[in-house]
C-alpha cells in the first residue's frame, strides 16, 4: 500500500466511528442545502451539458454519503448492500422531494423538476454503492 492510501485507512478508520461528526455533516450539508434552494440565483462556472444533473448528483450524493456514515460507519458486521442503497435513496428521494418543493417559493426559481429529483436519487445510489466499498475496505 502507497504512504498516501495508508494515511487515507488511517484517517478514515478514526473519523468513521466518530458518529456525531457524521451527522454534523448532514446538518451543514441541508443548511447549505436550503440555503441554496432559497436563492434567486446560483454562481455559475463552466457551462457543460447536463451540467445541472451532474451538480445534483454529486451535491446529493454527498449528502447520502455523510448520512450512510452517521447511520453505519460504526455497525459490525457490515449491512448488506440492499440495506445501505435503500436507506439511502429513501434519503435523497424525501430530501430532494421538499428541496424541488422549497424552490417553487423562490423567485426566478421553477422547481418541480423531475430530472432534478432523479439526478438526487441517482447521487444517493451512488453513494451506497461508494459508501460500500469504503467500507469494506476499512474493515
Amino acid at each position: 500500500m502507497s504512504g498516501g492510501a495508508s494515511r487515507f485507512t488511517a484517517l478514515s478508520s478514526r473519523l468513521l466511528p466518530i458518529s456525531p461528526l457524521w451527522w454534523a455533516a448532514v446538518i451543514l450539508w441541508a443548511v447549505v442545502l436550503w440555503n441554496l434552494s432559497a436563492s434567486p440565483s446560483l454562481p455559475s462556472g463552466p457551462s457543460f451539458p447536463l451540467k445541472d444533473k451532474f451538480l445534483h448528483c454529486g451535491y446529493f450524493g454527498l449528502g447520502a454519503a455523510c448520512f450512510l456514515l452517521a447511520l453505519f460507519g460504526t455497525t459490525t458486521p457490515l449491512p448488506a448492500w440492499r440495506t445501505l442503497a435503500l436507506r439511502s435513496l429513501l434519503f435523497t428521494a424525501i430530501i430532494g422531494a421538499l428541496d424541488e418543493y422549497h424552490q417553487t417559493f423562490t423567485p426566478g426559481r421553477r422547481g418541480s423538476d423531475p430530472w432534478d429529483w432523479l439526478a438526487d436519487v441517482t447521487g444517493g445510489v451512488l453513494a451506497a454503492w461508494i459508501v460500500m466499498k469504503l467500507l469494506l475496505r476499512l474493515r
